[in-house]
């Protein structure tokens, strides 16, 4: 909030899903829940917190699902989504009104209004790892200078500032820029506001501001689409500049965030027109794919691999090179007497509370391993 108050290009939707997230770990953690459990709850938080930022339920919970949780499971989706619409209620609750982006009518699509998008989420993913290399380049230019680290965000704010001069749309992470560019048309200054958010985007981060590039990078897509469709006009293609700074949004923040589902359904969540979805999805996947094959990092994850960790999604957390044979043997917290019967069994286990129990000799040495379901499902008592 701090770093985004004072002007520096960055966004503050890391820090709502990172608090989100972290609440969801503190939960449990105090009740002691499994690794699965764990991270369903992290998924949920991280789902509240952009689903609150964005009054949009279905992008929270994508964005659970492909960049926390990692898959979309059954099991995850009652807790992920109930956390994702809890939390638009409550900030529609609390006044907080959403800021729709107004798209025109657009005719009915064909096969042939595909391919120019397609150029487009290639372009796309050209751009985002772009931008994730200048970042890193300018937080390597910073430390090769000698500059102590806080004084580089000194530096860094006064270089946004100056770049500032030209537009105000420059700082901050461009919410209320995105409206503006999205409904006006394409001009010069369009090219050059996106050239200067770039480096203030990077320039902001390099230089030690703490916050990410969720909102910049829908803002620089929007920025690149209306460039791409002033592209399309000289080349004779029918490029809505409106339509395509929607579905440029997508794609960028596809490259840098990931997530396309979760890109496709923040179009339609904010827009409500369900045609332009499909030239979304299809600029998200070819971005997503050509950004996972020729980088294959996220802007989340690059950072991470710049620090020595090995992960590249939500599935890779980086723990099995300090795994050892201890850490991966659990006690046996959930143990019951070989004798015993089953109306003690499940006296003592309600159902959906564990999974397996341990069972034990009368010498208290392990006699074997039952799944609390199976008893459940015995239907008569018995030893």
């Amino acid at each position: 909030m701090l770093c985004n108050g004072f002007g520096a290009s960055v966004g503050m939707e890391a820090g709502y899903s990172q608090a989100g997230a972290g609440i969801g770990s503190t939960i449990a953690s105090r009740l002691g829940l499994s690794r699965g459990q764990c991270r369903v709850l992290v998924g949920s938080g991280a789902a509240a917190g952009i689903a609150a930022a964005f009054h949009a339920p279905l992008t929270g919970a994508f964005y659970g699902f492909e960049l926390i949780i990692g898959v979309y499971a059954i099991p995850s989706v009652a807790p992920v989504m109930t956390a994702a619409l809890l939390a638009v209620l409550t900030v529609r609750t609390l006044g907080a009104e959403p800021f729709p982006i107004i798209v025109p009518p657009i005719p009915d699509l064909t096969l042939a209004d595909y391919p120019p998008f397609i150029l487009l989420g290639l372009i796309g993913a050209g751009v985002a790892i772009a931008i994730m290399r200048l970042v890193t380049l300018v937080e390597k230019g910073f430390q090769l200078s000698g500059v102590p680290a806080p004084l580089r965000p000194m530096i860094g704010g006064l270089g946004v500032g100056a770049l500032a001069l030209y537009s105000p749309q420059i700082m901050s992470s461009g919410e209320g820029a995105l409206h503006i560019q999205v409904g006006t048309g394409v001009t010069v200054s369009v090219l050059l506001v996106f050239l200067l958010k770039i480096c203030a985007s990077s320039l902001s981060l390099g230089s030690g501001f703490r916050g990410g590039l969720f909102l910049a990078a829908l803002f620089l897509g929007s920025l690149m689409g209306k460039l791409f469709a002033g592209a399309a006009a000289f080349a004779g293609l029918p490029v809505d500049p409106v339509v395509s700074a929607v579905v440029g949004m997508a794609a960028l923040a596809v490259g840098i965030v990931g997530g396309p589902f979760t890109m496709t359904f923040l179009t339609l969540e904010t827009t409500g027109d369900l045609a332009i979805s499909g030239l979304v999805l299809t600029a998200a996947i070819a971005c997503s794919l050509t950004v996972r094959e020729t980088f294959g990092y996220s802007f989340s994850t690059w950072r991470l691999h710049l620090r020595g960790e090995s992960i590249r999604g939500a599935h890779d957390v980086g723990w099995l090179r300090d795994l050892t044979v201890g850490r991966l043997m659990e006690p046996m917290r959930a143990t019951f007497s070989a004798d015993g019967t089953q109306a003690a069994f499940r006296a003592a286990f309600p159902l959906g509370q564990i999974r397996h129990v341990t069972l034990l000799d009368a010498e208290g040495r392990y006699a074997g391993l039952v799944r609390v379901a199976r008893v459940y499902s015995a239907g008569q008592d018995g030893p």
